[in-house]
């Protein structure tokens, strides 16, 4: 099992920043992908942003330029800087892990609040 505590979420105006954090625990051995999901009202979990452990990343389309993911390997924890935040980013974001030991096995964190004010 793999433990995910998020932290970083809150009230920012618009054109603000936030960083989100995610720090994993337990069974991090063979954690190959990390990313962050996010879920408006109405709306299904749609991918944010994710970053492999050699580093690739990939983005959505409403958030290239604007957010950044990185990961420190060293302490197992995932990083979502948000600048330029637009109402329409108000979600809940999820911290998401996958780990490879034999077959994939995917791990969601508890989920953090961002709303942007115009």
């Amino acid at each position: 099992q793999v433990q995910l505590v998020e932290s970083g979420g809150g009230l920012v105006q618009a054109g603000g920043s936030l960083r989100l954090s995610c720090a994993a625990s337990g069974s991090i051995f063979s954690i190959n992908r990390m990313g962050w999901y996010r879920q408006a009202p109405g709306n299904q979990r749609e991918l944010v942003a994710a970053i492999t452990s050699g580093g690739s990343t990939n983005y959505a389309d409403s958030v290239k330029g604007r957010f950044t993911i990185s990961r420190d390997n060293a302490r197992n924890t995932v990083y979502l800087q948000m600048n330029s935040l637009k109402p329409e980013d108000t979600a809940v974001y999820y911290c998401n892990v996958g780990r490879f030991a034999g077959s994939w096995y995917f791990y969601w964190g508890q989920g953090t609040q961002v709303t942007v004010s115009l």
